[in-house]
């Protein structure tokens, strides 16, 4: 079932497979809890009604898929895409897929944000996010010369991924076995030496590992991982200092006081700081937080629309629970609250509603100047640590 072809092409077949959950049921405080396989595989845990919105929302996926396969029938298939010949560096004509111009329209937006159907995500989010725009400037060999060069390298990397692999999703039936973590490693590998700024940062594990699941090749799951860290996210959020990661929370707390301003103030008084909750969303893009086909959907906006997709799911999450969190007396309740909130929604409508519909309009110029407001602040505390520390190992050292 999570058999590969070759080491290189990944046949998830499951992810294709809408059957309905078949939960393995048993009691606990007269509650009754289920445990079941979602569309990716993962074991999820949850209640009767939990199930029963899953088996909703395949169907929903189901639905959505006919309204997909029904535009490949009237418009002819991949009416998403635009053909176009280009060069390789060595002069020879390939074929790539960019986007066409019917990608910029607000019918194409719309639809994405309805959810992509699971066999059609490959190729639309390699179009969409560029991705395969980015690999046809490259020789077709690129990715499979890249990962026999850096075959049996050791650098602080590679040893931070060896580390990482057995705790990336422990327990799926695919990515929890040797060909999963070779495959993962490779793909991270191949992307620490493409981008030795970013080299390695954690979080990318978990990030590469969905890609993993969704695409069909390593090589796909690469070019996705590498437009997502140099064209869609924003700049240095996986660096060493973690500077765009700690710019992105302080604009989402501008945000969340702009939107929330009720939560915010009442958070603030708490002494509850954002980044306890925030910072695996910008890290690990909600891949472990949220159920894994809710994840995909915000994916799907996130390669169509861009990182302000992340603004708008995380303040919906605060936004769902509202009168809940306001009746929150420290800390550690708002954290329990948005935890709970999030790995149980399990239909990925009643979040996107929110975010979309409830949150206000987000432009990414507005996005950009936020940062560049917060950019001077972040790096004055970054200098300052990094002097604390420097200054402690100094009186260490006497």
């Amino acid at each position: 079932m999570f058999g590969t072809e070759t080491s290189r092409d990944i046949s998830l077949n499951f992810q294709h497979q809408m059957t309905y959950c078949r939960p393995s049921i048993h009691t606990r405080r007269a509650n009754i809890i289920v445990k079941f396989q979602d569309l990716y595989g993962f074991t999820v845990e949850g209640n009767v009604d939990d199930v029963n919105i899953l088996n909703e929302v395949r169907e929903k996926v189901r639905e959505q898929g006919r309204v997909w396969w029904a535009l490949e029938a009237s418009k002819g298939a991949n009416w998403y895409l635009q053909p176009q010949i280009s060069s390789n560096t060595e002069g020879s004509a390939v074929s790539s897929l960019n986007l066409s111009v019917f990608s910029n329209t607000m019918a194409l937006k719309k639809l994405i944000r309805k959810g992509i159907p699971p066999p059609l995500r490959p190729k639309v989010w390699l179009s969409v996010s560029g991705a395969a725009k980015k690999r046809s400037t490259v020789p077709e060999s690129y990715y499979e010369d890249l990962i026999n060069a850096v075959d049996g390298k050791v650098t602080p990397a590679t040893l931070q991924i060896d580390h990482d692999l057995p705790r990336t999703f422990p327990g799926h039936p695919w990515l929890d076995t040797p060909e999963g973590h070779a495959a993962l490693r490779r793909v991270l590998v191949g992307y620490s030496f493409r981008d030795s700024c970013v080299g390695y940062c954690q979080g990318l594990n978990y990030v590469a590992a969905l890609l993993l699941l969704v695409m069909k090749t390593e090589e796909e799951a690469f070019w996705m991982l590498a437009v997502l860290l140099e064209n869609v996210l924003v700049n240095d959020c996986y660096t060493d200092n973690l500077s765009g990661c700690h710019v992105e929370q302080r604009v989402f707390n501008d945000l969340l006081a702009k939107t929330c301003p009720r939560i915010a103030a009442h958070l603030d008084a708490l002494g509850f700081d954002v980044s306890l909750v925030a910072t695996e969303w910008f890290l690990c893009l909600f891949s472990k937080s949220l159920p894994s086909e809710t994840t995909m959907r915000v994916w799907d906006v996130l390669f169509n629309e861009g990182a302000k997709v992340i603004f708008h799911v995380a303040l919906a999450l605060f936004k769902m629970k509202e009168e809940e969190l306001l009746m929150a007396n420290q800390v550690g309740d708002v954290i329990n609250i948005i935890h709970r909130t999030a790995h149980h929604l399990f239909d990925p409508d009643d979040l996107l509603t929110v975010a979309f519909d409830k949150i206000g309009s987000m432009t990414t110029n507005t996005l950009t100047k936020q940062r560049k407001k917060q950019e001077p602040a972040v790096m004055a505390a970054l200098d300052q640590r990094l002097r604390r520390l420097n200054s402690l190992k100094k009186d260490t050292d006497n």
